[in-house]
């Protein structure tokens, strides 16, 4: 009795532990660096756990913005002890103020080291600071996927069937 009395409570106090873990982690913005290379930006955002389906891109204003929504998998035979990560992430990155750029050619890759990578080219002229552009999301491995749910890090989701991507010439380094 007392036993199961002393599991309840330690139960009890892991799935708290957890799920104020999961909260702080929703709460903090995802890490990101900021690159420029002389045609485009680059924006690397750490997206641990995702697939392309679980991402949204948007280009708002001057900003690169990310939207996670992922799952937990279940596995057969285990039981949730501690439900710690967070399941809603999202950031975003302001481009320099002086930044023109095409939104409409943006490029975002799920890398399979868990990094989602948004190219955002220069441009001569700059966007419509008025406009929203969604980007599509692809993985690295460059296949496009035909409106169907990703179940595997090896396929795609085009996000709200918005601009082809094609990670061209660019180095994972």
């Amino acid at each position: 009795m007392m036993r199961d009395i002393g599991s309840s409570i330690s139960d009890a106090i892991f799935e708290n532990i957890g799920r104020a873990a999961g909260r702080v982690q929703e709460n903090k913005p995802l890490a990101s660096d900021l690159l420029e290379s002389d045609d485009a930006y680059l924006v690397v955002f750490d997206a641990p756990g995702t697939t392309a389906s679980d991402i949204q891109v948007r280009y708002v204003d001057d900003r690169v913005e990310v939207r996670i929504d992922r799952f937990r998998d279940f596995y057969e035979g285990f039981e949730m002890r501690y439900p710690g990560r967070g399941l809603a992430l999202d950031g975003s990155v302001t481009l320099p103020s002086d930044a023109a750029v095409d939104p409409e050619t943006a490029q975002a890759t799920l890398k399979s080291n868990g990094t989602l990578h948004v190219r955002v080219p220069k441009a001569d002229t700059d966007h419509d600071e008025d406009d929203v552009t969604d980007v599509g999301v692809e993985t690295d491995d460059g296949e496009a996927d035909e409106g169907h749910e990703a179940s595997s890090d090896s396929e795609t989701a085009d996000i709200e069937d918005v601009t082809d991507s094609a990670d061209e010439g660019e180095d994972d380094a």
